[in-house]
């Protein structure tokens, strides 16, 4: 799952420094953490849930007064994260489960929230126009029966970063060798011939999992798969006026609260599809802190 972390995608969670007057929150050079990154959070896109989340999150907490979000894109934000980790820096990051930095760097940790700002556990749910089980209910049973686990997305996501395949060939290469959880999304679905649908998804790479592992799914059944990747605002306009037919991205209750509720009268929640999902202000094991309150402002 923009200028908000919304991913995701998609879960989350931010990279963050500290300060105190304890010497255990400072660098090696008796830098706070908070001035060590220049009261800078690393994030990823403008527009994205957790990037709009962590500017509400700076309104909201004192300790972070003066701070700003460094909004670029998810690519460049894991760059930051690798070379920070690999020199034992500090750093800010937006982050979120499920990602594959948790898979490659699993020794990062979410920093407390006592506010309440990100939230607590997310879902993804699957979201359909209107008239979708009258007019294709075959995609529709497929649609309502999809479910997954945090970790299979994750496995997707660090695959296609560790071999360098795009994330809809792994996807296809873990439609295969999951065959017995595929048929369970497929069980009581009649065979269709070439029927048409339009899967509208988030750009980032878990939504980009989801969407393509339910293309390949459907495709046993002869279905016509499309995925077509948009702005998150997009998503669920959308789906609201018919032009997709369904989304397996939004990202509740935090995440993409703002755009569901907007439409929320204008489309069928079919449910979570995937549940542990996360996200909020992160740190590396090795940075001693651990609340969003131990922050210093500037």
């Amino acid at each position: 799952m923009r200028k908000f972390l919304i991913g995701f995608g998609l879960i989350g969670a931010l990279v963050l420094s500290a300060c105190g007057d304890d010497s255990s929150e400072t660098t090696n050079d008796n830098k706070s953490y908070s001035e060590a990154v220049d009261y800078t959070i690393t994030g990823i896109e403008p527009g994205a849930g957790i990037s709009v989340t962590t500017e509400k999150a700076i309104e909201e907490y004192d300790s972070l007064s003066g701070w700003t979000v460094e909004l670029s894109s998810t690519a460049a934000m894991a760059s930051e994260l690798d070379k920070a980790i690999e020199n034992e820096e500090p750093i800010i990051i937006t982050g979120w489960n499920p990602h594959w930095t948790f898979a490659k760097h699993p020794d990062m940790k979410y920093l407390e929230d006592p506010k309440g700002i990100y939230g607590g556990e997310e879902e993804i749910r699957t979201i359909v126009r209107k008239g979708l089980e009258e007019e294709k209910p075959e995609a529709y049973k497929v649609l309502e029966q999809f479910s997954w686990d945090v970790e299979d997305m994750e496995g997707i996501m660090y695959e296609s970063k560790e071999t360098g395949d795009d994330i809809d060939v792994v996807a296809q290469r873990w439609v295969e060798d999951n065959q017995d959880k595929v048929d369970t999304w497929l069980d009581g679905v009649n065979e269709v011939d070439g029927v048409k649908v339009e899967l509208v998804s988030t750009p980032w790479d878990s939504e980009r999992a989801s969407a393509n592992v339910v293309k390949f799914a459907m495709e046993q059944k002869g279905f016509d798969v499309t995925v077509t990747p948009v702005d998150v605002a997009v998503v669920f306009e959308s789906i609201a006026n018919g032009d997709g037919d369904a989304s397996l991205a939004p990202w509740m209750p935090i995440t993409h609260k703002e755009f569901y509720e907007g439409y929320q009268d204008e489309f069928i929640d079919l449910g979570a599809n995937l549940i542990g999902a996360k996200i909020g202000l992160v740190v590396p094991a090795y940075m001693d802190i651990d609340s969003i309150e131990d922050l210093e402002p500037k």
